[in-house]
């Protein structure tokens, strides 16, 4: 079962990383930062569809399966399925931003991008705390 442990790892050290990249670059185009070339595809459409979700995808279905597999229990895990939750909030709200730019509308995707990325780093904070201390709880 090592290998499911080594999967989730990657898959959530890769969807934390874009949850914390994407808001920025977010942030950035909303602001009217310089532009990619029109014939590439936008930056954070391909970082969202090729990395940030798939990588989310992973994620919860190795830890899934980590939990059925192991049959990990105790209110530790609650605590990180709620601070998970956040992050998948957090994925949502980014994807929803992203749509609001692609559509013209820049008004209010700033801000709601660095909210994003606030809300995303302190349940991976939270979720790394759990997982230290789980022994202890």
């Amino acid at each position: 079962m090592p290998w499911i442990k080594l999967v989730h790892i990657v898959a959530l050290v890769s969807w934390c990383g874009a949850l914390l990249y994407l808001p920025v670059m977010l942030a950035q185009s909303a602001r009217g930062a310089p532009r990619f070339a029109p014939a590439s595809p936008p930056m954070p459409r391909f970082v969202y569809n090729s990395l940030a979700t798939p990588a989310a995808l992973f994620a919860i279905v190795s830890g899934t399966l980590l939990f059925l597999v192991q049959g990990l229990a105790g209110g530790w895990l609650v605590l990180k399925l709620l601070a998970v939750t956040g992050m998948v909030l957090a994925h949502g709200t980014t994807g929803w931003l992203l749509l609001r730019l692609e559509q013209g509308e820049a008004r209010g995707v700033a801000g709601g991008a660095m909210a994003a990325w606030g809300l995303a780093a302190t349940c991976m904070l939270v979720v790394v705390g759990l997982v230290l201390v789980k022994p202890a709880l």
